[in-house]
C-alpha cells in the first residue's frame, strides 16, 4: 500500500485536490502541497482547516518548489516520504515531475497532457511526442504513471472504455461533449489557466475521423444536443487531450471532442486572436522591453480561482456513444452533472476545478490501495473503469447513463 501524497500546484484544481485528499487522509496519509507561490499553498491549507476537512489528524504542510527543477522535485519527494505525486501544476512541468517520479519510485498522476512552451498544437498523437517516450523507463523502474486523470481527459476515457467493453459489440463513434452552462458574472474570464486555455484554441482542431487525423479550424464545425439537466446546448468541434490516447487504445473509427462556447466568448476570443494578443511569441516595446502578449492577457484577466464565489449553474460532461449490440443499433450517453455553487460550498472552488480535481484523488486512492498500482505508464482507458466510477459516486461526482427515455445512476 502506498501512502503520503505530494500535490504539486496550488490553483483552483489544487485546492480541490488538497481538500479531497484531506477528506481521505486516513488512507492517503501525510499531505504536502508545493508551488512556486508558497502563499497559495498556505491559503489552501487554511481553507482545509477552516472547513475541518481532514478525516483524521495528520500532516498537511506547504512547500516552495520550482517543479521544472527535477533535482529539487526529487529532493522534496524524498524529504516528505511521498509515495504518490499528484501533478496539477502548469502543463509545462509534466515531464520534469514525471522524471523526478521515475528516479524516486513515486507514483505519478496528472490531469492534462504535457505542453511545450515553444509549440502550439503539435502533430498528433501528442502523448507520443512527450509522455509515451518514458513508458519503458516507468516499466523498468516499476513506477506507476497514470496520465490524464482529470475529467476530460480522464473520466471520459473511462466512460469510453466502459462503453466499448460493456454496452456495445461494435462502436462507430464516441463524441465527448463538455458544456459549462454556468455563469461567473464577469465580462470575460477563463475557467482555468488562461495561457493553457487559449493555447488549446488558437491552433488547429485535430480529431479522429475514419481512423485518421483530420484538422479543422476552431469554431468551424458545430452541433446542438439536448443534454440532461442543462437542455439544448451548442458545442464546437475541437482537439483535446483524450483523443490522442483513445484513438490508439480503442478500436473506434470516429472519436471527437465538442466544447460549449457562448457567442460572447467567441467574439472576444476572436478579437484577441486577430490582434495577436494570444501569441506566445515575444514582442518588443519601444522601450526595448520584451513581453509575451499571451502572458500579458493572462495577467490582466481574472484569476480563475476568483470566479468561484459568484459562480452559478451547472456543467454537463459526457460521452455520446453510438454503435451496435446484438445486431441492433444502440446509442448511450454516459455523463456527469456538477453544480458550481455546491462545489464552492464544499471545497471553495467552482465546478470546472471540481470535476478536474476529484477524479485524480479517486485515482490516488486506487493506487494507494493497489487496484491501480500497475507499476507502468497507462492512460485511463487501460485501467478498470468501474472502481473509479463507484468511488466518484461517493465523492461528489456521480456518473449517470441515459439511453432513450431511461436515465439511471451508473453503479
Amino acid at each position: 500500500m502506498k501512502r503520503n501524497v505530494l500535490v504539486i500546484g496550488a490553483g483552483g484544481v489544487g485546492q480541490v485536490v488538497v481538500h479531497k485528499c484531506a477528506q481521505h487522509n486516513d488512507v492517503l496519509g501525510d499531505i504536502h502541497v508545493a508551488s512556486r507561490n508558497v502563499r497559495k499553498c498556505r491559503e489552501i491549507i487554511d481553507s482545509v482547516h477552516h472547513k475541518h476537512a481532514m478525516k483524521v489528524p495528520g500532516v498537511l504542510e506547504p512547500h516552495a518548489l520550482d517543479a521544472m527543477d527535477v533535482d529539487a522535485t526529487k529532493a522534496l519527494i524524498r524529504s516528505t516520504g511521498a509515495q504518490i505525486v499528484i501533478n496539477v501544476g502548469h502543463a509545462f512541468v509534466n515531464m520534469s515531475v514525471l522524471q523526478a517520479c521515475i528516479e524516486t519510485g513515486a507514483a505519478y498522476l496528472d490531469t492534462a497532457i504535457h505542453e511545450d512552451a515553444d509549440k502550439i498544437c503539435e502533430a498528433p498523437p501528442w502523448y507520443a511526442n512527450h509522455e509515451w517516450k518514458r513508458r519503458d523507463a516507468c516499466e523498468q523502474q516499476g513506477v506507476t504513471a497514470v496520465l490524464g486523470i482529470g475529467f476530460d481527459p480522464g473520466v471520459v476515457n473511462a466512460y469510453a472504455a466502459l462503453a466499448c467493453q460493456a454496452y456495445f459489440d461494435e462502436v462507430d463513434s464516441i463524441d465527448i461533449i463538455d458544456v459549462n452552462a454556468g455563469s461567473h458574472g464577469r465580462y470575460f474570464a477563463t475557467n482555468f489557466n488562461p495561457e493553457i486555455n487559449f493555447r488549446e484554441f488558437t491552433g488547429r482542431a485535430w480529431t479522429w475521423q475514419d481512423r485518421q487525423w483530420v484538422q479543422n479550424a476552431m469554431f468551424e464545425v458545430q452541433r446542438t444536443d439536448d443534454l440532461p439537466v442543462v437542455g439544448q446546448q451548442t458545442t464546437y468541434l475541437t482537439g483535446h487531450d483524450e483523443l490522442h490516447s483513445l484513438s490508439q487504445n480503442l478500436d473506434v473509427p470516429n472519436i471527437r471532442f465538442w466544447m460549449g462556447f457562448g457567442e460572447h466568448y467567441i467574439n472576444v476570443f476572436t478579437v484577441l486572436n486577430n490582434l495577436g494578443l494570444l501569441s506566445e511569441k515575444p514582442v518588443w516595446l519601444d522601450s526595448g522591453q520584451e513581453v509575451v502578449p499571451l502572458q500579458v492577457v493572462k495577467a490582466i484577466l481574472p484569476d480563475p480561482a476568483s470566479l468561484a464565489p459568484a459562480y452559478q449553474g451547472k456543467t454537463c460532461i459526457g460521452d455520446l456513444v453510438r454503435g451496435r449490440k446484438d445486431g441492433q443499433a444502440r446509442e448511450v450517453f454516459i455523463y456527469n452533472i456538477s453544480d458550481h455553487a455546491d462545489a464552492y460550498a464544499e471545497v471553495g472552488s467552482q465546478a470546472i476545478s471540481y470535476t478536474a480535481g476529484v477524479p485524480v484523488v479517486a485515482a490516488a486512492l486506487l493506487v494507494a490501495q493497489g487496484e491501480w498500482d500497475v507499476r507502468r505508464m497507462v492512460n485511463v482507458e487501460e485501467l478498470p473503469a468501474m472502481p473509479l466510477i463507484r468511488l466518484m459516486n461517493g465523492m461528489g461526482l456521480p456518473s449517470r447513463i441515459r439511453e432513450g427515455s431511461a436515465d439511471r445512476l451508473l453503479d
